[in-house]
């Protein structure tokens, strides 16, 4: 007999030695399958939860719980995706006959438009660092995000090997610990430079520190996602920015000024390390607005 407890463990290995997945992706496969098996073992009363009597009805039993705790679609669109790679590792290994999830479907989603800044917007928040210790990182970060579009995980995962100022290139490691290499501008070199000649200092005060990291906290120690947001947070609010704004947002940004100014999308896939087309293709509803914007304004029939 095959219990799901056992399975869910053998299958993150599976992401982790075979896949290679990143450890923030197999953290999330962790999280929805465990809350599912959590789900199974309060119902069944057991902690052994055979897995051939697992069907199409209880994920939807399963789903109508996650609805009822007023989860977001979006939320439960990523659960279904996390049981669907599940269920199809375990078909295709023969753990189970009948994969149960196989014609479940996907809740519908309302099509948000990114959250992106306005360029005037962009260049007031990275006009705001002051001189100082902290001002010169937070203002190399915040350039490097924007100069780059990588995501804030990312970019807390550089280390300082990882950039080449003379070159103006910097080695990402994305989703599925793929590479790829990102240029940046001049502005972002000048601002990177100017932090990296008072990193040492950040490090000379700690014992605990982490001298390979490229971002660090005043401790010494990495700078973390949730760090980056707080040090954006601090600026925005000098900002007259109603709405929220988080590190995402500056990726969106760079990607929407990117292709309103020209840039093809295969070439905004490759920055962002995008696996596929079709994420980099929210951003069309971008320059198709602009696009009629500039339209309106200049066609003599408008």
């Amino acid at each position: 007999m095959k219990y799901l407890k056992p399975l869910i463990e053998e299958f993150l290995d599976h992401l982790e030695f075979e896949k290679n997945y990143s450890e923030n992706t197999i953290r999330n496969y962790r999280i929805d399958l465990n809350q599912f098996y959590e789900f199974l073992k309060e119902m069944e009363n057991s902690e052994k939860i055979n897995i051939e009597k697992i069907d199409h009805y209880t994920i939807r039993e399963f789903l109508g719980f996650l609805y009822s705790k007023k989860i977001s679609k979006r939320s439960v669109a990523r659960k279904i995706s996390s049981l669907k790679s599940f269920f199809k590792y375990l078909h295709l290994n023969k753990k189970i006959k009948i994969n149960p999830i196989s014609n479940v479907p996907y809740p519908k989603l309302d099509k948000d438009l990114p959250n992106f800044l306005t360029f005037p917007e962009v260049d007031e928040l990275l006009s705001l660092q002051n001189d100082s210790n902290l001002g010169r990182r937070d203002g190399a970060l915040l350039e490097l995000l924007y100069a780059t579009g990588m995501r804030v995980s990312e970019l807390c995962s550089l280390n300082i090997n990882d950039i080449d100022t003379n070159r103006q290139i910097v080695k990402v490691k994305g989703k599925g610990k793929k590479e790829r290499i990102i240029p940046f501008n001049s502005v972002a070199r000048r601002k990177v430079e100017a932090y990296l000649n008072i990193r040492t200092e950040f490090l000379s005060k700690n014992k605990n520190t982490s001298p390979e990291a490229l971002f660090l906290n005043f401790r010494g120690g990495r700078l973390t996602p949730r760090s980056v947001r707080r040090i954006l947070e601090k600026y925005i609010t000098k900002l007259a920015i109603k709405r929220k704004v988080s590190p995402h947002t500056i990726r969106h940004s760079f990607a929407t000024h990117l292709l309103n100014n020209g840039a093809d999308l295969r070439t905004i896939q490759e920055l962002l390390g995008h696996a596929s087309l079709s994420s980099t293709q929210k951003y069309t509803h971008m320059g198709i607005e602009e696009l009629l914007k500039i339209y309106n304004k200049t066609h003599p029939r408008s």
